[in-house]
């Protein structure tokens, strides 16, 4: 996000916006500059630009909110410093806002959609998820070790994590904690040798989107119905069904020990997740930055309309 042109722009932009701003409040031969008279407008824009910028790079809001809240507030000491009223009264109207916004997604709740369907059926593409930032301790920034001292993930867990390979986050099921052996055969999980209590739910037809690349590296898809089992499972406190495609992904049984510090984890899309049994790998402890905990609105496309029926814990 940091490297993205757009990104770097609007942050000269609205640097710019802002000293020109604050020295025509203090000099009079100033007032009648371009960029001071429309200092609202561009830094609208620039702001649009920055949250685009975060948005397609899956970047970290959160420290953008912080940077925004200490430039506010360093602004506003300048307002007192020089006992300019307009100064102070507009500093402060984006100081309380931007800070509190900063301390609510930070500290208590971060909204989160699910961009994929690895967690099939419990939430689907368009779920939009409140992540509860003090279940793993608190921090700033997404990757790196809590402020203060809180639970590890638990099993069966529904955690958001930043992948080792990829700065996008991504949602999981925590299965493995460190130093358990995983074991899948015959698309059942072992944890230390013990089977995932697994009961039957019921067997539906589905139409699904199969993609092949032939010799030439061309892509085509091609759609096809197929028959998927859904499982409850249990797994620590945690009762959730997983989706299971037959005759797809059949594989000899796999192993794996999870390293001191690091965690597993599966969607509950058992057929299609990229997950810990794929390119993501182990999560180590530090990327992790919180529970999803809550579903309160689902939005599948922006041509639809959001709706609430799905509203509730997420188990």
């Amino acid at each position: 996000m940091i490297s993205d042109p757009i990104f770097i722009i609007s942050m000269i932009g609205m640097a710019a916006v802002l000293v020109a701003w604050i020295i025509s409040e203090t000099k009079e031969s100033y007032k009648d500059n371009f960029v001071a008279n429309n200092s609202s407008m561009l830094s609208t824009i620039f702001g649009l630009m920055m949250l685009y910028s975060i948005f397609i790079n899956a970047g970290d809001l959160s420290i953008v909110l912080l940077v925004g809240s200490v430039i506010s507030l360093l602004v506003l000491l300048v307002g007192f410093f020089l006992q300019n009223n307009e100064i102070i009264s507009s500093s402060r109207g984006y100081f309380i806002p931007i800070f509190l916004i900063f301390i609510l997604r930070t500290f208590i709740y971060e909204p989160y959609q699910i961009p994929s369907g690895s967690m099939m059926p419990g939430l689907k593409v368009g779920d939009f998820l409140l992540v509860d930032k003090n279940s793993y301790g608190y921090k700033i920034n997404r990757i790196g070790n809590p402020l203060s001292s809180q639970s590890d993930p638990q099993y069966g867990d529904v955690v958001v994590f930043v992948p080792q390979h990829n700065p996008v986050p991504y949602v999981k099921r925590l299965i493995g904690m460190p130093g358990d052996k995983i074991r899948i055969i015959n698309k059942q999980v072992y944890v230390n040798d013990k089977p995932i209590k697994k009961t039957f739910y019921k067997t539906k037809e589905e139409q699904i989107t199969k993609r092949y690349r032939d010799l030439s590296g061309k892509i085509t898809s091609k759609e096809s119905n197929v028959l998927v089992d859904y499982y409850y499972e249990e797994h620590g406190n945690r009762k959730f069904l997983t989706r299971n495609i037959r005759g797809e992904n059949i594989q000899y049984p796999s192993e794996w020990t999870v390293p001191s510090g690091n965690y597993f984890v599966m969607g509950d899309n058992r057929d299609n997740s990229n997950d810990s049994t794929k390119d993501v790998g182990f999560v180590p402890r530090e990327n992790f930055f919180g529970e999803a905990s809550y579903l309160f609105m689902t939005w599948e496309c922006w041509t639809c309309l959001p709706y609430f029926s799905r509203v509730g814990t997420i188990n």
